[in-house]
């Protein structure tokens, strides 16, 4: 099977692997994120899949469009690179991987990097897979968080967290829990801009609920995984999206 790429051209008749269900609530929101990609295609964003109906994908941007606290230049990032189910364990990934270093190649960039962490964690690419493929961890931000790169010569620049991801301070100001999610991942709005505040505040907790519409925004405001972010009393916290009970489970961590 071959790797497609979605564009403006024909992202409205192809799925975009996210939310590939036929019900009314996954058709919206794969509805979102179509309508969040319109914009990041102008910016330079590249999404391409599997030519097959299934979660095999990766979608990746140039820095300064980045949706992560990241400061650098001429760098490709990779917002999510991800392989699921039954493609698993047959080079897709790699496949992936491949085609974003060529095209960041092609565009005379220094190199590509990625958010990914020390430890095991969802929603994030384990680092063994790109420490395989060549990458080195070149920053760390709290708890967990590493930026790995692979430079295309030993001069280039390398990129880093954003001195305001690695020391804490984005919402220092804030009490209680603050979310921020942007339209990148389709469940966030659901569950980052709404249910989650919804259960915090029948338990008594102050939130706080940032959309983040922009690179800019995401850039200053965001969590190192950029999707979705979680903080509590200004320390950051988390950028799992839980269920419902294991979100309880957390609250009861904090009373």
């Amino acid at each position: 099977m071959s790797i497609i790429t979605i564009t403006a051209a024909n992202l409205d008749h192809e799925h975009i692997c996210c939310a590939i269900g036929n019900d009314k609530e996954n058709a919206r929101r794969a509805q979102t994120k179509k309508e969040w990609l319109k914009d990041r295609f102008k910016e330079g964003l590249v999404f391409k899949r599997l030519d097959a109906r299934g979660k095999v994908f990766v979608e990746y941007i140039p820095i300064a469009q980045a949706w992560k606290p990241l400061a650098g230049e001429s760098y490709m990032i990779i917002h999510c690179l991800w392989v699921s189910g039954q493609y698993k364990g047959q080079g897709y990934a790699k496949k992936l991987l491949q085609e974003c270093l060529d095209d960041a190649r092609a565009a005379g960039m220094n190199g590509v990097a990625v958010v990914t962490s020390s430890k095991v964690k969802p929603f994030l690419t384990d680092k063994k897979f790109y420490l395989k493929h060549g990458f080195k961890t070149i920053d760390t931000a709290p708890p967990s968080f590493e930026l790995l790169a692979f430079p295309f010569h030993a001069e280039a620049p390398i990129p880093r967290f954003a001195d305001h991801a690695k020391n804490g301070t984005t919402h220092a100001g804030n009490k209680g829990l603050t979310f921020v999610y942007s339209h990148q991942c389709p469940f966030m709005e659901d569950y980052g801009g709404r249910i989650y505040a919804e259960i915090a505040q029948k338990r008594g907790f102050e939130t706080h609920i940032i959309h983040l519409k922009n690179a800019q925004e995401a850039q200053q405001s965001g969590s190192p995984f950029g999707t979705f972010g979680m903080w509590y009393n200004g320390a950051f916290h988390c950028h799992e999206l839980m269920t419902e009970a294991k979100f309880e489970q957390y609250l009861d961590t904090l009373e």
